[in-house]
């Protein structure tokens, strides 16, 4: 028990450590060393959370010697969508961005699993509390990155803290402010013991996890909570939604009640940081056999499979980085 503890606190202090900043970033049309990447302490988003971000994987295969982005195109396609909330302009479309993101990690020279984190924002240094008319600003930087939720089955706690709705702080695009409600909600988990926060909605249905959704399996069902519980619209859950349906698996997508989470024969999170992290332990109470499920499993195996480039299939979710 003591050694999973610790292995536990590792991953959590390892994801937690700052950013070493070396290598190349791009900021504002150019690309720059990453240290000198740097804004106004009077920049609007810092103030104020204004700003919208993308958490991209790339994997590294040692054996093709390539390293793949994962699903770079659909990234960019949900930031569009999330800038639109926020009034932010991009400085390109989806396909120019893609090729930013790629530039960059080709600059760097990346051999490792990485991940890449775009950043548009309110740029303009001024103090009011607004969107329109305020200059914007992006830029994007990247740092190798392993696992962001262990991956040996973690122990969670349903936060206090409820998730905020679409009529507040929309969940469904990738808001900076927003992730305060994220950060209250895990450091509670951990307060805990616990290795990440799952949120209820306002009227007390499952929405998702404090930086991942969610998925149950229950009489061989995969089930999820809908787009409409206030829940950031996943790229992972989308693949996992695919490839179980792929693989003959029941899918729903359904409200999911509080204690169904205790009785369910499987509960995992699932995200571009999180990847697929089994969940074996909820609120102090064991979750199946305490133990990762076959489910789970199964699909962590062809997800990460099929990021890697080991499988195959859905070659259209992978970009190869290097020529």
């Amino acid at each position: 028990m003591a050694s999973t503890v610790q292995k536990r606190l590792d991953e959590v202090a390892a994801v937690g450590q700052e950013i070493v900043e070396t290598g190349v970033a791009y900021l504002d049309g150019k690309f720059t060393p990453l240290a000198d990447a740097k804004v106004s302490i009077a920049t609007h988003a810092l103030q104020y959370g204004t700003g919208v971000f993308e958490g991209i994987r790339a994997y590294w295969n040692p054996a093709q010697e390539q390293l793949y982005a994962f699903r770079l195109q659909e990234h960019f396609e949900r930031m569009a969508r999330s800038v639109r909330i926020m009034r932010i302009a991009l400085p390109g479309d989806p396909d120019a961005l893609s090729e930013i993101a790629l530039e960059l990690l080709r600059k760097n020279g990346f051999k490792s699993d990485v991940y890449v984190r775009p950043l548009a924002f309110k740029a303009a240094r001024s103090v009011k509390v607004a969107l329109h008319g305020l200059r914007d600003g992006f830029g994007m930087y990247a740092f190798p990155l392993g696992a962001y939720l262990p991956t040996g089955g973690l122990a969670a706690r349903t936060a206090s803290w409820r998730r905020t709705s679409d009529d507040a702080i929309p969940a469904r695009g990738k808001l900076t402010g927003a992730y305060i409600n994220t950060a209250l909600a895990v450091d509670e988990a951990h307060d805990f013991e616990a290795d990440e926060a799952i949120f209820l909605t306002a009227d007390g249905h499952v929405s998702e996890g404090g930086g991942a959704n969610i998925f149950i399996v229950r009489d061989g069902a995969l089930i999820t909570p809908p787009v409409t519980n206030d829940i950031l619209e996943g790229i992972t859950r989308d693949s996992i939604l695919q490839i179980a349906a792929e693989l003959g698996i029941l899918v729903q997508e359904r409200q999911i009640d509080r204690t169904e989470l205790y009785v369910a024969e499987e509960v995992f999170f699932c995200g571009t940081g999180a990847q697929v992290a089994p969940c074996v332990k909820i609120d102090g109470r064991v979750i199946g056999e305490g133990v990762i499920g076959p489910g789970a499993k199964k699909i962590g195996e062809v997800y990460f499979g099929i990021a890697h480039g080991d499988d195959k299939r859905h070659a259209e979710w992978r970009t190869a980085v290097y020529r």
